[in-house]
């Protein structure tokens, strides 16, 4: 049987006590590690393209961007906490689908301050900047440019006042954000040229995580309502939320058979490719805020988070495929 009402928020008893190691895992659980595969994985596919066009990877290289990669995205989830409690979204809103829309609750539990977390994504912020820096060393100014940009749609994502998630705006944020930039930055930072291939092969990433955006929007609907926070699902409902996401599932699989069709991806992909656009059109059928149709919104955000994993992993395997079979 599933739960579809969310935990009370109250303290974890393993995460409120003090001490380093519970301090320590505290502010990394505050992060929301669990998603960082979408931030992780399109660098690994941008790395695929860089092996398959230049032939190697530098491994050092590779390591300080997946760094960077990380510390960055859990300063822009930890700062979305920051500016949901300022506004208010995440406060009473009961209709999340725990654990994954509605926030970390680590502001609402009391387990670390807003103050705290603003000191948190700063700090993570920082460290990222300071990461890039390195990598400006080794392959030059054009880094911090990308890792700027990246940075930037993840905390104007979430800034009062600029807010882009409020403003319609901030689901083509997360698609740049989370597909063609980290896609095509990290190609680019392994040496691999940029062409129509390359940009071809980051648009599915960046459709799949956007979906996952927009789908975890919808249990939220009526909390961000109340905030003024106005996104896509919220100005258009959960048809029109539906309707642009059966929209990413088309591009996804446009994107992937205009790929194979130039020669950037195996004739073999069109066979998964088709297969994960099946499985989003599978996933949209249960957007919805009807109260009896939560358990199926659950399983249509599970599985939207699994054709971006597994779309991202098989994407990996056939551009390297395609290169040295």
């Amino acid at each position: 049987m599933i739960t579809i009402s969310p935990p009370p928020d109250r303290p974890s008893p393993a995460l409120a006590g003090p001490g380093p190691g519970v301090t320590a895992k505290r502010l990394f659980l505050s992060t929301r590690p669990a998603f960082y595969t979408a931030s992780v994985l399109p660098v690994f596919v941008g790395t695929a393209w860089a092996a398959a066009t230049t032939g190697h990877v530098d491994w050092r290289l590779l390591a300080l961007a997946l760094a960077a990669t990380v510390l960055a995205h859990g300063a822009t989830n930890v700062y979305n906490d920051v500016g949901d409690d300022v506004i208010g979204a995440d406060e009473g809103n009961s209709e999340r689908i725990y654990p994954y829309t509605g926030g970390s609750r680590f502001i609402q539990t009391g387990l670390l301050s807003r103050a705290e977390m603003a000191r948190l994504a700063l700090g993570l912020a920082v460290a990222a900047l300071v990461v890039g820096f390195a990598l400006t060393l080794l392959r030059g100014p054009g880094v911090v440019l990308l890792g700027l940009a990246g940075l930037a749609l993840g905390i104007l994502y979430s800034m009062p006042g600029v807010q882009l998630s409020a403003r319609g705006v901030g689901e083509l944020a997360v698609a740049v954000g989370f597909g063609p930039l980290p896609v095509l930055g990290a190609a680019w930072l392994q040496g691999a040229p940029l062409g129509l291939g390359a940009v071809l092969v980051s648009l599915p990433v960046g459709a799949w995580v956007a979906a996952i955006l927009l789908i975890n929007e919808v249990p939220d609907r009526d909390a961000d309502s109340r905030a003024g926070k106005r996104t896509l699902v919220v100005r258009l409902g959960p048809a029109g939320g539906r309707a642009i996401y059966l929209g990413l599932t088309a591009l996804a699989l446009a994107a992937s058979a205009a790929a194979v069709a130039i020669g950037a991806l195996p004739l073999w992909y069109a066979l998964p490719a088709a297969a994960l656009a099946l499985a989003g059109a599978l996933a949209a059928r249960g957007i919805s805020l009807e109260a009896a149709g939560r358990p199926r919104l659950r399983k249509s955000i599970e599985l939207t988070l699994a054709i971006h994993a597994l779309g991202s992993i098989t994407l990996c395997l056939a551009i390297l495929a395609h290169r040295f079979a």
